[in-house]
């Protein structure tokens, strides 16, 4: 591990930290400001909405920025500049002023991508999820608003509450001027070239995918589960507060969990229980006649959605490591956008027939949509990783079907016979027969393969130019769980 990492990681996780705070300002003390100035029931979805769109879409710049300037310039401009929207929100007199301070307090949700793209510079491959994990810890700062702000309002006005978050942002611009990493390793590739090198890669879709789940659940019953609990189960608001405080801190501890176990064993693994498990939460959910039933199938939606986050961000670097911070970005933007659009969702299905069910029934179904998929991923990485050890190995490679039909071969294979895979797909290996052997030496291979199942020796072939060679090789013989031969595979070395 870098030194400078042990400065870094809780700077920048407390930097984000105060940038989640200031971002759900509006949302936190809504029900204070909707007192002093009047607003109807779509202009208040419109002002909440504006920061979250915001604060998703600046992330693809902000993580490309990092790569390129640091993240210590980009902390220092983003908590500075926050001190204007905020000032500006708590002076706001009109629906006007609310959407102009909303629209660049987005920037507090933005600040995410700087640290996932920045912290990972520090510590060896083996440790970035965990420390991505660490990171997003920082996203208790939306709790830390949500249940602190209506307080300082309560006791003196939303206003002065709003000013009082000023403080934070001055105090961590003034720690990273202070304690930032000033000479950060940057990357100096334009912007144009990292999207053109990633938006093609599927990869980077899915992984957008399962982070719009996984967060966005996290965000929706966030917004959703103080309401919900008073009006389905009549709990008072102090109980349904603490309970949503419960899941929220569940949630974000999870996250640097997920973190760990992407780092000590298979992220792929990790994520097809996760996905398992929020389909079958999401069920839960759907058929909850009591409190108790509600109670788990939401806390279990807590626990697979922070492990979940925690090992995605294990993932990007490792199959984006040149373009970690333009993907980074967009995969967090995509996680913010998450958080927008279940919640409309849920009012839409609400009002419609008076019920969540169909809506938390649709997390179950996008989750089981995302089990098949990352069981596909799994599975084609490990095809990949195969294909790749076959076509780089330095010994010559042949696979036949049963019938003895070349089916593939590798580069080696080329190299030493002079064939090319095109000039052989669907011949016989007799093509290499060099006429030295004798048929009773093949009589004797094949008896030894079928009682066997494996023949090696010297044998000497020709290559395509009509050179003759010798070359040392092992044949095995794959057959599948009913016993039925299905491939032939030649492994020769040339002497």
């Amino acid at each position: 591990m870098n030194k400078e990492g042990k400065i870094q990681l809780p700077l920048q996780t407390l930097s984000l930290v105060v940038g989640f705070m200031v971002w759900v300002l509006l949302s936190s003390l809504m029900s204070f400001i909707k007192q002093d100035i009047t607003l109807t029931t779509g202009q208040i979805s419109l002002i909440t909405a504006i920061p979250v769109i915001l604060g998703s879409l600046l992330r693809v710049p902000l993580g490309y920025y990092t790569n390129r300037f640091g993240a210590r310039g980009l902390f220092i401009l983003s908590l500075l500049f926050l001190i204007f929207p905020v000032g500006y929100l708590g002076m706001s007199n009109s629906l006007i002023d609310l959407i102009i301070s909303g629209l660049f307090l987005g920037i507090g949700g933005a600040v995410f991508s700087v640290g996932v793209t920045s912290l990972p510079k520090y510590y060896p491959k083996e440790k970035h999820g965990f420390i991505n994990g660490i990171y997003g810890v920082g996203n208790i700062g939306t709790a830390i608003t949500s249940f602190g702000a209506p307080i300082i309002a309560g006791m003196y006005s939303w206003r002065i509450a709003v000013f009082t978050f000023i403080i934070p942002l001055l105090l961590f611009a003034i720690l990273n001027v202070a304690f930032g990493d000033k000479k950060e390793t940057k990357v100096q590739t334009s912007l144009k070239s990292q999207v053109l090198g990633v938006y093609k890669n599927n990869k980077l879709w899915f992984l957008s995918f399962f982070y719009f789940l996984t967060f966005g659940s996290f965000v929706a019953l966030t917004v959703y589960l103080p309401n919900f609990l008073v009006s389905e189960f009549g709990l008072s608001e102090v109980d349904a507060g603490l309970r949503t405080a419960g899941f929220i801190v569940l949630c974000t501890l999870m996250r640097p969990i997920g973190g760990y176990l992407g780092d000590r064993f298979n992220p792929f693994k990790i994520l097809m229980i996760v996905f398992a498990g929020l389909t079958i939460s999401g069920v839960v959910l759907s058929f909850s006649p009591t409190i108790l039933l509600y109670t788990i199938g939401s806390l279990s939606v807590a626990f697979f959605s922070g492990i979940g986050n925690g090992t995605i961000f294990k993932l990007v670097p490792l199959y984006f490591s040149k373009q970690a911070g333009i993907v980074n970005g967009i995969v967090a933007a995509m996680g913010g956008l998450g958080g927008f659009f279940p919640p409309i969702i849920l009012t839409t299905v609400h009002d419609i027939n008076g019920h969540y069910a169909i809506g938390f029934m649709a997390l179950s179904q996008f989750a089981l949509a995302s089990l098949i998929i990352i069981i596909w991923m799994y599975y084609t990485d490990k095809l990949n990783v195969s294909n790749y050890i076959v076509n780089n190995a330095g010994q010559g490679i042949l696979v036949t079907d049963e019938n003895g039909n070349i089916t593939k071969i590798n580069k080696a294979f080329e190299q030493i016979t002079g064939y090319k895979e095109k000039e052989i797909l669907g011949l016989k290996p007799n093509i290499l027969s060099s006429g030295v052997q004798t048929d009773s030496f093949y009589e004797r291979m094949w008896m030894q393969l079928k009682e066997k199942e494996i023949w090696q020796g010297k044998i000497t072939n020709k290559r395509k130019g009509g050179e003759l060679y010798t070359q040392w090789l092992s044949i095995s013989v794959l057959k599948d769980a009913g016993g039925n031969v299905t491939n032939y595979v030649g492994i020769f070395s040339e002497l």
